[in-house]
C-alpha cells in the first residue's frame, strides 16, 4: 500500500506495526498462480503441426501400420514434453523478482532498533541504512550522512546518486557509502520492483519460427488431404476396390505429412543449445536459439552489458600536461599514454586518493572490487596504476578533519597533517563549483581554461571532477564547517568513464555485417549515452539520441539539432520517424537515454508493431520487462541482477558479448536446418502423391501398395530426416541480412525447390516403372526401390558443406535407411509385408544409377538457387 503516514522519531511501536502488517500484507510481490500441468500440454497439444500428427496417428492406426503409429506418437510425446519443462523454467521470472528483496532490514521500533525480516517490514517504518544494505521498501529519506545509493538495477544509471533528507529511495537499490534513516511509504506490489513486476506479467507471444510453421502445418493439412481425396477418388472411378482406395488414400495423408518435422525442429534447437553452452551461454527456451536467426534489432543496455558496468579514469588533465590512462577495472594495471612523464600527474592523484572514502578490496576470483562510491575507487585504482599506495599516503599525510560530499555543495573536502605541523586541504568535486574565484586563487584565466577542458570532456560523455589543495600553518577550528574551502590552488581534472567491454565493439560490428540494426536504449545521461554509441560504432558522430525525460504528448527531444531543426511542427518529430503512440517515442532512432522501464517496454513493443524481430540485451531490474516481452531476451550472467536472467532467454555466463553474435549464427544454422529438411520431406511426398496420381495414365494401375508407401515414408522422414538438422552453418551466412519477418518459411524460393526435385523424383520412379512394366519386369518392386533410393539421393544432395567429414550421422542414417530398403527387397518376411519380389542384379543395378538422379537434382538445384551473398555497409 501506498499514502500518507504519520510517524514518530522513535519509529512504529510494535503493536501498530502488527496491525499494519496484518492489514496490508507483507512486503513481498504477488506471486504468479501456478498453471496447471494439464493446461501447459493442452498448449502444446494445440499447435497446427502437433494436430496434424495426431490426425497422422489415428490414421495410422486405422490402416494398421503400428510401427509408424509409434514413431509418431513418440514425436509428439518428445515435442510436448520438451516445450512443457521450458514453459515451467520461464515462469520463474516474476518470483526471482523477490531476490532483490534483502533477507532481513533495521528498523526503529519501541524507540529501538532491531532486526526484522524484510517480508515483514511496514507502511510507516522508521528504515536504518548504512553501507552495502539492500533498501527492503520504498522510503523517503529523513536524515542522511554522505549517503549514496546504486540504483543502476533500476534506472540503468552508472553513477551512484547521493541522497538527502527529502529524497527517495526505492526498493533493491544498493548503499554504497554513508548512512540514513528513512521512512517507509510503500511496500510489496506498491513499491518500484512491484510496478517491474506488473510489466512482466505477460511474456511475448510465439516465435517467428513457431509462427511459420503454424502456417506450414495448415497448409500441409489442407493441400495433402485434398490431393488423396483426389487420388482416392480416381481409383475408384478407375474400378479399384473401395477398402484398397481408402487405405491407399489414407497412407498417402501419412506418408506427405512430415511427421519428422518437430524432431528435426527439436533436435536442431537441442544442438544449438549444446553448442552455446560450450560457448557459456545458457538456452532457457530452446525456440530462442532459432530466434536468434530472425533477429533484425538488436536492443541492448547500456550498463554491465555494453560497458563493463566499472568506473575507470581515462583521462587526465592538468594546467601543465594531459594524458590517457589505460587498464580497465579496479586493478592497479595500466599506463600513461601521453608524452607527459608520471611525476607530472602524481600530486593530482595523491590528492585524488587522500579526499576518499573507498576501499579497493583483492577478493575471491583473484580479481579487485570497489567498497564504496565506485568513482572514488576508480580513483584509487588511477593513484595505484602511477604506484601511488593509499595506505602508504594516509600514513605520510594522515586525516584530520573533513567535510562530506553533498548533493547541495556538490564536493568532498578533507583536511591532512604535512611533516613539519602544517596542514593540507584537499577538495575534490564537481568543475562548476570548484572552477570558480570564491573557490580557486589561481586567476580567472586558468579558471576559464580548465572550464573549457571540463566541458569539452563532459560533452565526450565523461564524469569530470575537479581537484585542488592548499597548505595552511594550521586548521582554524575542529568542525567540518571550518574546513576552508576557499584560497584553493587547482591540480586538474580527472575524466572518468564506465568503459566498454573490449568484445562490443566488435559484436556491434558483426551485427552490421549481418544486416542486424543496433540500438542502444539506457537509463544512462545522453552524453555517456552518446559517447558510448559513438565508440562502439552504433550512430556516427553527428548521430541522433532521443532523450527519453522530454517525453510529452507524443514528442522527444532529440540532442541531435540538425534533426531537432526539421521537425514537424504537428508532431515535434522528424518526417522520416515513426511514432509509437503510446509512449510518444521514435521507435527508428539508434540511441535512447533516460530511458524508463516502462519506456523501454514501449520501445521494443513498438519495434515489434513495425514488424521487426528484437533482440534485447541487458543485465538490470530494469531491464527485466523489456527482455520478457522482446522476441528473444538476453540477459548478462555474470554481473546480471538474477530478475534479468529469469527474465532472458539467453543468459551469457561470461558477460561476453560476442556469444551473442555466435548465437545469431547458430539460429540461422538451425532455420536453414528446417527448411533443408522441409525441401527433402516435401519433395518426397509430392512424389509420392504424383507418382500415385500419375501412374495410371501410363498404364500403372496401383503404382504403389499402402503398405510401400508407409515403408518408405518410415525410411527416408525417420533418421536421415532428423540427421540433417545436425548439418552445420554455411560460411556465408553471417554476411547475409536477416530474412524478411513476413516471410513464409516456404517463401525464398523454396516451394519452387520442392517442385523442381519433386518433378525429377516423379520421372525417375514412373520413368523406371513404366520401362519395367512394357520389359516385363516387376515393375512395382523396382518403383518402390527407385523411390527410396532417389529420395536418400537427395538427403546426401543437401548436406551444406558436400565433400566434408561434416555431419557424419546423416552418411550413417542414409546408409542405415538404404540397407532397410534392400531388406525391403530380399528379406522374405519384409517381402511378405510389402508385396514386393526380389530384384535380379542387373535390375538393381540400374535402379541404383538412376536414383542417383535423387543426388544430381538436389546438388544442381542449390547451385541455380544459389543465395546471393550482399555487400553489407557498415554505416551507421
Amino acid at each position: 500500500m501506498s499514502g500518507p503516514v504519520v510517524m514518530s522519531r522513535f519509529g512504529l511501536s510494535s503493536a501498530e506495526a502488527a496491525k499494519r502488517l496484518e492489514r496490508d500484507g507483507r512486503n513481498l510481490l504477488p506471486a504468479k498462480p501456478p498453471l496447471p500441468l494439464w493446461r501447459r500440454m493442452a498448449g502444446q497439444l494445440r499447435d497446427p503441426l502437433i494436430v496434424v500428427l495426431l490426425v497422422a496417428a489415428v490414421l495410422t492406426a486405422v490402416t494398421g501400420d503400428w510401427t509408424d503409429m509409434v514413431v509418431i506418437l513418440l514425436v509428439i510425446v518428445v515435442n510436448t514434453t520438451v516445450g512443457v519443462v521450458q514453459e515451467v523454467r520461464a515462469d520463474r521470472a516474476i518470483t526471482a523478482l523477490s531476490a532483490l528483496t534483502a533477507p532481513a532490514a533495521r528498523v526503529v521500533r519501541d524507540g529501538a532498533q532491531q532486526e526484522v525480516p524484510a517480508a515483514e517490514v511496514v507502511r510507516g517504518d522508521l528504515l536504518v541504512l548504512a553501507e552495502g544494505d539492500i533498501v527492503p521498501a520504498d522510503a523517503r529519506v529523513e536524515a542522511a550522512a554522505a549517503l549514496l545509493v546504486d540504483e543502476s538495477a533500476l534506472t540503468g544509471e552508472s553513477v551512484p546518486v547521493d541522497k538527502n533528507p527529502g529524497d527517495e529511495v526505492a526498493s533493491g537499490t544498493v548503499v554504497v557509502r554513508g548512512r540514513g534513516r528513512a521512512e517507509v511509504y510503500a511496500t510489496g506490489a506498491a513499491g518500484a520492483a512491484g510496478r517491474i513486476a506488473a510489466l512482466m506479467t505477460t511474456g511475448s507471444a510465439i516465435t517467428p519460427l513457431q509462427r511459420r510453421l503454424v502456417g506450414v502445418g495448415r497448409l500441409l493439412a489442407g493441400v495433402t488431404v485434398f490431393l488423396c481425396v483426389v487420388v482416392g477418388a480416381l481409383g475408384l472411378l478407375r474400378g479399384q476396390p473401395a477398402e484398397l482406395m481408402v487405405v491407399t488414400a489414407i497412407s498417402l495423408v501419412v506418408a506427405a505429412v512430415p511427421e519428422s518435422l518437430p524432431a528435426v525442429v527439436t533436435l536442431s534447437l537441442a544442438l544449438g543449445a549444446r553448442r552455446m553452452a560450450a560457448r557459456r551461454a545458457l538456452v532457457r527456451r530452446l525456440h530462442a536459439v532459432e530466434t536468434l536467426g530472425s533477429v533484425t534489432v538488436l536492443a541492448t543496455d547500456k550498463t554491465g552489458t555494453l560497458t563493463e558496468g566499472e568506473m575507470v579514469v581515462r583521462r587526465l588533465w592538468t594546467p601543465a600536461a594531459q594524458a590517457a590512462l589505460t587498464g580497465s577495472g579496479y586493478g592497479p594495471e595500466g599506463r600513461l599514454d601521453g608524452d607527459a612523464p608520471a611525476e607530472a600527474f602524481a600530486g593530482l592523484l595523491t590528492a585524488a586518493a587522500l579526499c576518499n572514502d573507498a576501499r579497493l578490496l583483492y577478493g575471491e576470483g583473484k580479481e579487485w572490487r570497489a567498497l564504496g562510491d565506485p568513482t572514488e575507487a576508480a580513483l584509487l585504482a588511477a593513484a595505484a596504476k602511477l604506484g601511488l599506495d593509499r595506505h602508504d599516503l594516509n600514513i605520510r599525510l594522515p586525516r584530520l578533519a573533513e567535510r562530506p560530499f553533498d548533493s547541495v555543495r556538490k564536493r568532498m573536502s578533507t583536511v591532512h597533517r604535512l611533516p613539519g605541523g602544517r596542514v593540507r586541504v584537499i577538495c575534490k568535486g564537481a568543475p562548476e563549483v570548484l572552477l570558480r574565484d570564491q573557490v580557486l586563487a589561481d586567476g580567472p584565466a586558468l579558471s576559464a581554461r580548465a572550464a573549457a577542458e571540463a566541458e569539452r570532456l563532459a560533452d565526450a560523455g565523461y564524469r569530470v571532477l575537479a581537484v585542488a589543495q592548499a597548505d595552511l600553518a594550521r586548521l582554524p577550528e575542529d568542525t567540518p564547517e571550518a574546513v576552508p574551502e576557499t584560497g584553493l590552488r587547482l591540480l586538474g581534472l580527472i575524466a572518468i568513464l564506465d568503459p566498454p567491454r573490449a568484445a562490443a565493439s566488435g559484436a556491434v560490428a558483426a551485427c552490421r555485417g549481418a544486416g542486424i540494426r543496433p540500438v542502444l536504449i539506457t537509463g544512462d545521461h545522453p552524453g555517456t549515452a552518446r559517447a558510448i554509441a559513438i565508440e562502439l560504432g552504433i550512430i556516427p558522430p553527428e548521430g541522433e539520441v532521443v532523450d527519453c525525460r522530454d517525453v510529452l504528448h507524443g514528442q522527444a527531444r532529440s540532442t541531435d539539432p540538425v534533426a531537432e531543426s526539421g521537425r514537424c511542427a504537428a508532431t515535434g518529430l522528424a518526417p522520416e520517424s515513426a511514432v509509437l503512440p503510446v509512449a510518444g517515442l521514435t521507435v527508428t532512432a539508434a540511441v535512447y537515454a533516460r530511458a524508463t522501464p516502462e519506456q523501454k517496454l514501449a520501445l521494443i513493443e513498438g519495434m515489434r508493431a513495425g514488424g521487426e524481430v528484437v533482440a534485447m540485451t541487458g543485465d538490470g531490474v530494469n531491464d527485466g520487462p523489456a527482455l520478457l516481452h522482446a522476441d528473444i531476451g538476453v540477459a548478462m550472467g555474470g554481473r546480471g541482477t538474477e530478475v534479468a536472467r529469469q527474465a532472458a532467454d539467453l543468459v551469457l555466463a561470461d558477460d561476453d558479448l560476442d556469444t551473442v553474435v555466435a548465437a545469431v549464427e547458430e539460429g540461422r544454422r538451425v532455420y536453414a536446418n528446417i527448411r533443408r529438411f522441409l525441401v527433402y520431406a516435401l519433395s518426397g511426398g509430392a512424389t509420392e502423391i504424383a507418382v500415385m496420381l500419375f501412374g495410371p495414365l501410363f498404364g500403372l494401375a496401383l503404382p504403389l501398395l499402402p503398405a510401400q508407401i508407409l515403408w518408405v515414408n518410415l525410411l527416408t522422414h525417420g533418421l536421415p530426416g532428423v540427421a540433417l538438422g545436425g548439418e552445420p552453418a554455411d560460411p556465408a551466412e553471417m554476411r547475409r541480412p536477416p530474412r524478411p519477418p513476413g516471410q513464409s518459411i516456404l517463401g525464398g524460393g523454396l516451394w519452387q525447390r520442392v517442385i523442381r526435385i519433386a518433378i525429377v523424383l516423379t520421372a525417375v520412379t514412373l520413368g523406371v516403372a513404366v520401362w519395367a512394366l512394357y520389359t516385363g519386369r516387376p515393375w512395382q518392386s523396382m518403383a518402390f526401390f527407385a523411390l527410396g533410393a532417389a529420395q536418400l539421393g537427395v538427403a546426401v544432395g543437401s548436406r551444406a558443406r558436400p565433400g566434408t567429414r561434416a555431419n557424419p550421422a546423416l552418411l550413417l542414417a542414409v546408409a542405415g535407411a538404404l540397407l532397410l530398403q534392400l531388406a525391403g527387397l530380399y528379406v522374405p518376411l519384409l517381402r511378405d509385408l510389402l508385396g514386393t519380389v526380389p530384384l535380379s542384379a542387373g535390375d538393381l543395378l540400374i535402379v541404383a544409377v538412376l536414383s542417383v538422379l535423387g543426388y544430381a537434382a538436389a546438388r544442381l538445384d542449390r547451385v541455380l538457387h544459389q543465395e546471393p551473398v550482399p555487400v553489407i555497409s557498415e554505416a551507421g
